[in-house]
């Protein structure tokens, strides 16, 4: 069965530098896992690798989608795995790189999340019941119907709890169901998969001077420059840590030091809840981000073998 590497980790681990080494030395081809990587004209905030950091290794997924656009995980995995087909054909290796868990889980458990029409009417519903009532009510509401789902999500994670929600509500079943019968069809490649971690405060504090650079790159610039393109169309693509806060920031609900450190502490905080999601992949090998890339590759090698 033909094998395919994944590299997941939480952000500002050293996934991109990695990936690339190991792609140059194995003529691999990546594959990003990376839920805001995928949108078009969203650079800085996303931390999209750039031409000379892609050093000539062909990647997909990054930058192929229009930031108005709806993005679920079922279209990435369609479009994951037609990637993956064209790495083969290829006659490369490929390597899933990324740290968004559900984007890896659909393709390692070979998980195919169903395409529900968004019932408008109801999402409002809902909207409204987390603002009159609070959003703990309502992952209240989902943990009565999908408790083993709630598990893994936040309570302040707004969308993923009115998406268990919906799901129930067009299908008649719970996810975790759907995910338990999608993964009776098998999975068509062998995934071998690695997870970079560091100290806790190593990481904390690489995720600080990222958000740093970010700022003086022009993220503001660049929230700035497509909420004047798009406007409202903007719904989902700007939900992701680091636009949001702009985006208050703009409204005045911040100033620009609160935004700041409010980026950091939800970017922290979303690295914790991406540990603790890739802790849970059974067989999954641990790399120390802080040890030589040229070691991790090693030990990468030896689990492919």
């Amino acid at each position: 069965m033909q094998k395919v590497i994944v590299i997941c980790g939480p952000t500002a681990s050293g996934k991109t530098a990695l990936s690339i080494e190991l792609a140059k030395r194995i003529n691999g081809e990546i594959v990003s896992a990376d839920s805001m990587q995928i949108y078009e004209e969203m650079s800085i905030g996303t931390a999209k690798p750039d031409e000379e950091e892609m050093q000539g290794i062909k990647h997909y997924l990054v930058g192929n989608v229009p930031p108005t656009k709806r993005y679920s995980v079922s279209d990435y995995k369609n479009d994951a795995m037609e990637a993956l087909q064209q790495i083969i054909q290829n006659k490369k290796m490929p390597i899933v790189v990324g740290g968004t868990g559900l984007y890896v889980n659909s393709l390692i458990y070979g998980i195919d999340y169903p395409e529900i029409e968004t019932d408008l009417e109801y999402r409002q519903e809902l909207e409204k019941i987390a603002n009159e009532k609070g959003l703990a009510f309502l992952y209240e509401m989902a943990q009565k119907i999908d408790k083993d789902a709630m598990k893994n999500i936040s309570t302040n994670d707004k969308k993923r709890i009115i998406r268990v929600l919906e799901i129930y509500k067009e299908t008649g079943k719970t996810k975790t169901q759907l995910e338990i019968e999608s993964r009776q069809n098998g999975i068509p490649y062998d995934y071998r998969t690695f997870a970079i971690n560091m100290p806790r405060e190593i990481l904390y504090d690489r995720i600080n001077k990222r958000v740093d650079i970010m700022i003086e790159k022009g993220l503001i610039e660049e929230v700035d420059r497509l909420y004047k393109k798009y406007g409202e169309k903007l719904s989902t693509s700007v939900q992701g840590i680091g636009y949001k806060e702009v985006i208050d920031y703009f409204n005045g609900k911040y100033t620009k030091e609160e935004m700041i450190e409010k980026i950091k502490m939800e970017t922290r905080r979303y690295a914790k809840r991406q540990l603790t999601w890739f802790k849970k992949i059974p067989n999954i090998i641990w790399l120390n981000g802080l040890d030589d890339v040229q070691n991790n590759i090693n030990i990468i090698l030896e689990g492919i073998e």
